[in-house]
């Protein structure tokens, strides 16, 4: 067992100022790329599962934690997202054969950067992640968007409904904490960015995910409401060597709401590029890649 050190740093990377950490050791590379609202905080079972084993990379996007916008907009398009992965990439020497695991909107992210430079990632695990939002997610963001950006509380109580329900009690006062507390330039940045996955065209419309070189693998919850399989599914199909895993009795938040969903990432990251888990094969769909199920059968 290798052992670990922790480097705390601020990265310039343009008009932002981004916090990352470094699980420094001698080992397999893993860059962890956040969902929307969240904080390199949503990692940490992840880096207490997994430090020990792999160089792991954290670091929050502005509008998340401590980084911040110095400059220009507030708005910040996928491109100068994919710049800010880009730029962790290079500060802190990630090889060429690491692999990046996101969750939500961190997986557009992911593959924005994939199909962009190809060369730069083997694999990547991405967690929740669809080609749209589905009718469940658009009724939530608009929603959302009618609460009074005052009441903080409400904000998080109708996401928390809509997709947050398996969360343990302790996780759920964390996000409603974060959204009482949340400056009114971070609450303006959440709705824009609602609108704006709803009003946005399909992934498959925005990257070309036809350039992705890497090894992908789909994490889906079977409670999930937002992500629809069939969804993932065809997201499956237009990435080359990809496929999905379907990870029973979780929702949206997969490992945030069962630890048990990093014996999977265990058995992903340990595998090479090829999976080697008890998992069964799904029939009925056609021309897609292979789906997997993973996981107890819901009692639901």
């Amino acid at each position: 067992m290798r052992k670990t050190s922790k480097i705390k740093a601020v990265l310039e990377a343009g008009r932002f100022l981004i916090p990352y950490r470094i699980y420094e050791n001698d080992a397999p590379h893993i860059v962890c790329v956040n969902g929307v609202q969240q904080s390199m905080a949503m990692w940490q079972t992840f880096v207490s599962r997994f430090s020990r084993k792999y160089r792991i990379v954290l670091f929050d996007f502005p509008d998340q934690g401590k980084a911040r916008i110095i400059s220009g907009s507030e708005q910040v398009p996928l491109n100068e997202q994919i710049g800010i992965l880009k730029a962790v990439l290079d500060k802190t020497g990630i090889s060429a054969d690491a692999t990046l695991c996101a969750a939500s909107w961190g997986g557009v992210v992911a593959v924005g950067f994939a199909a962009t430079y190809p060369a730069r990632i083997k694999r990547m695990v991405l967690a929740s992640l669809g080609t749209k939002p589905n009718r469940k997610m658009v009724e939530t963001i608009e929603k959302g968007a009618a609460v009074d950006a005052r009441n903080r509380e409400k904000m998080a109580e109708v996401l928390l409904n809509s997709f947050g329900q398996d969360l343990p009690s302790a996780v759920k006062q964390k996000i409603i904490s974060q959204f009482r507390t949340m400056k009114e330039e971070r609450v303006r940045a959440f709705y824009d960015h609602g609108l704006l996955v709803i009003s946005s065209k399909s992934l498959s419309e925005v990257v070309n995910l036809e350039n992705i070189k890497a090894k992908t693998i789909l994490l889906n919850g079977e409670k999930d409401t937002i992500i629809d399989l069939e969804d993932v599914q065809f997201l499956a199909s237009q990435i080359p060597d990809c496929e999905t895993i379907v990870v029973k009795g979780v929702g949206h938040f997969l490992h945030l709401e069962d630890a048990g969903v990093l014996d999977i990432y265990e058995t992903i990251l340990s595998s090479g590029v090829e999976p080697e888990f008890p998992a069964m094969r799904r029939p009925g769909y056609g021309s897609h890649p292979p789906t997997y199920s993973y996981g107890e059968e819901s009692s639901s």
